[in-house]
């Protein structure tokens, strides 16, 4: 059985984002629509809080498909970057963005049918051709990631994205889909979660297992922005790691998911851009260097463009100062019944009561990221027929504070006594959910106990394949 103990400084190769900006075509035709490509990336990861110094990946196409469920080579694809195939572009996903909060622009004034487009793909240059790329960061690879300890660079194995690509469904583009329409130009950003993204394996090798989202963003990007610090020395948490979460509801489970994380500056400081239209909670946990912690801060119904202000974190009063813990088992197998390894999106949620209503909120893991990427193995300490894996999270000891946003200034209030957690956990093969459901949840809340770890019911995934 692989035991991962999450509490070291580390991340989950978060999720890669694709922008555009908007610019026009003087020869399209009026029956034509005009689309641009681009790409960013705000991270948790970049050393010295987190373990990379740089995460390349090359991108050799995007595409997009107005059927949701289009197949691989579906000829309802249209080539959003016709240039990239014979000049791959090597992107370091923890690089500077450029003052549009963009990485990189892939595509542009690129005519298509105008449409609702449900499903698009980001294709990656597979790693044996390196010779390919210009200026390659990787040696004989095309993928890669530095690590900040010391310097070494390690290739990110790829599954299935070299040949079928990185698959964004629906649901993982804003408001279900992209809709251009004829005369229109527009600008989609494809958000790469690179810290979410990557999964170290128990061989020391690193893969890619892409976290990303999609959809309209504004030429001139919209930001949501603020400042942290500690409420009782009015100054920035320093050493430790603070996660700053940007989650917005899920309309099929109702639950907050993360679409971009980051961590503030040593001022303090952080941003989020650029957000796309829509109502979002932005959901911060934070842990010193003297492994204090705080109490999870919660804001809702913030809008792009809002100036969250200064926000100071209470850090839990001793002797209960240090987080709790929860363990658990996730075990799965394939549909013979025989273990199959996945990859696995671990979250803590937690309910809370805002506007009358109750929402399950992810709570940052804060030594890690937003949540924890996993692999199961096999394993003579696996229950027989399963490969597992085995998880401690880390996790604020009291209730949050929650305060619905307000531009004069967000109340927060508290509810005594300290929280109880479900387990949440997404499973994956070669980058696309997989499993008989392949989502799994703890059957109630878990309450946590200062000093004592709690333990939650063993999660099952089977049919995977």
């Amino acid at each position: 059985m692989r035991t991962v103990l999450i509490t070291s400084i580390g991340c989950a190769f978060v999720l890669l984002s694709l922008i555009a900006c908007g610019g026009g075509n003087k020869t399209q035709s009026t029956s034509m629509a005009t689309v641009d490509v681009s790409l960013s990336d705000p991270s948790t990861c970049t050393a010295p809080q987190g373990p990379y110094t740089h995460i390349y990946v090359t991108i050799t196409d995007v595409k997009a498909s107005t059927n949701a469920a289009a197949g691989d080579n579906d000829s309802s694809f249209v080539d959003l970057t016709p240039d990239l195939k014979n000049n791959p572009q090597q992107i370091d996903l923890l690089g500077l963005a450029t003052n549009q909060c963009f990485l990189a622009t892939l595509g542009s004034k690129v005519q298509l049918q105008p449409g609702n487009y449900q499903q698009i793909r980001v294709i990656l240059l597979d790693n044996n051709s390196a010779s390919k790329v210009a200026n390659n960061k990787c040696g004989n690879a095309t993928n890669c990631a530095v690590l900040g300890a010391d310097g070494s660079v390690h290739t990110l194995q790829l599954s299935s994205e070299a040949q079928t690509g990185i698959k964004i469904p629906s649901g993982q583009i804003a408001g279900g889909q992209f809709t251009i329409g004829a005369g229109q130009t527009k600008d989609l950003n494809i958000d790469f979660n690179a810290c979410a993204s990557i999964v170290v394996q128990g061989n020391g090798q690193y893969r890619l297992k892409p976290v990303l989202h999609a959809g309209e963003a504004a030429v001139t990007s919209t930001s949501i922005n603020g400042k942290i610090l500690d409420r009782a020395t009015n100054q920035p948490i320093n050493a430790g790691k603070t996660v700053v979460a940007l989650e917005q509801k899920d309309t099929v489970t109702g639950i907050d998911r993360v679409v971009m994380e980051t961590v503030p500056d040593s001022a303090g400081n952080f941003v989020f851009c650029p957000v796309l239209a829509g109502t979002y909670d932005v959901v911060i946990a934070a842990v010193n260097g003297s492994n204090v912690a705080y109490s999870a801060q919660i804001i809702t119904g913030v809008q792009p463009g809002a100036a969250l202000g200064t926000l100071t974190l209470s850090a839990q009063p001793t002797p209960n100062s240090t987080q709790a813990s929860i363990t658990g088992l996730i075990t799965s197998a394939n549909p013979g019944n025989t273990g199959q390894v996945i990859d696995l999106s671990v979250s803590a949620l937690q309910q809370i009561t805002s506007g009358g209503s109750n929402t399950l909120v992810t709570i940052p893991i804060a030594q890690v990221g937003a949540t924890a990427t996993l692999s199961t193995a096999a394993n003579a300490s696996c229950p027989a027929n399963t490969d597992c894996v085995t998880y401690t999270l880390q996790l604020p000891l009291l209730n949050p504070f929650v305060g619905n946003f307000s531009a004069t200034g967000t109340t927060f209030t508290q509810a005594a006594g300290n929280a109880s957690y479900t387990v949440d956990a997404l499973a994956f093969i070669g980058g696309n959910p997989s499993c008989n459901p392949s989502e799994q949840k703890t059957p109630s809340a878990i309450a946590v106990s200062a000093g004592v770890p709690a333990t939650a019911a063993n999660l099952t995934f089977t049919g995977c394949q």
